[in-house]
């Protein structure tokens, strides 16, 4: 038994040791020295101060700022979000956690919403991707017939997703431009600046970084 227990005794020691202590050791170190900003979550810093991550997408409201995409994360099953604003409405942004909403393109609470049933105390109410259309034209000042891309009115998988389309961006940049009363043209620089290229060169649509292109304006007063 003894025979037995001693080298398996000391394997244990060993293994705790080299992938217990030794392995995570070393990876915090390379990850440290060659990728630095990744490893501590891609920050954003304005004066000293952490303002929020680049992989993270935020609730902005307002005229004067550009708005990410709808989010699903943070809304609970009653219809409840931890994020403020309206109870159950995904455009409310929760970085508590993270998630999509789930529904199939066909479904019609994703289509149509939910409406609030009044022999509840709790608002279950959700707009759907109809009442979300018609508000993102109205917020924009668009035509009727004016296409809205589809990031505008949906929900991405995680729930935060950092970036918009470059078609999202620029359908909001006229009002963006004339709530800080500067020029479209401005505005539109800037979403060029922040605007990521495909993942690997082919992979995926081009997309605008909200918080950094939120940021960048507010450098312009």
């Amino acid at each position: 038994m003894r025979r037995q227990l001693l080298p398996a005794f000391r394997m244990m020691v060993v293994l705790t040791v080299v992938l217990g202590l030794a392995y995570p050791l070393v990876t915090l170190a390379a990850a440290q020295l060659g990728f630095k900003s990744q490893a501590d979550g891609s920050l954003v810093t304005r004066n000293g101060h952490v303002v929020g991550s680049s992989l993270l997408g935020q609730t902005f409201a307002g005229e004067s700022s550009f708005q990410g995409r709808p989010s699903a994360a943070g809304i609970t099953a009653s219809g409840s979000t931890d994020a403020g604003g309206q109870p159950g409405d995904p455009s409310d942004l929760s970085l508590s956690n993270s998630g999509g909403s789930n529904l199939g393109p066909t479904n019609p609470v994703l289509l149509d919403g939910v409406t609030d049933d009044p022999s509840t105390p709790a608002d279950e109410s959700s707009p759907g991707v109809a009442q979300l259309v018609d508000a993102y034209r109205q917020a924009n000042g668009l035509s009727a017939d004016t296409p809205v891309p589809v990031d505008a009115v949906t929900s991405s998988g995680s729930g935060v997703d950092p970036q918009i389309s470059v078609a999202n961006a620029r359908l909001q940049a006229p009002r963006v431009a004339q709530a800080r009363g500067i020029e479209l043209s401005v505005v539109n620089d800037l979403i060029d600046k922040h605007t990521d290229g495909r993942s690997l060169g082919f992979l995926g649509e081009p997309g605008v970084n909200v918080l950094l292109l939120n940021l960048a304006l507010d450098q312009q007063r």
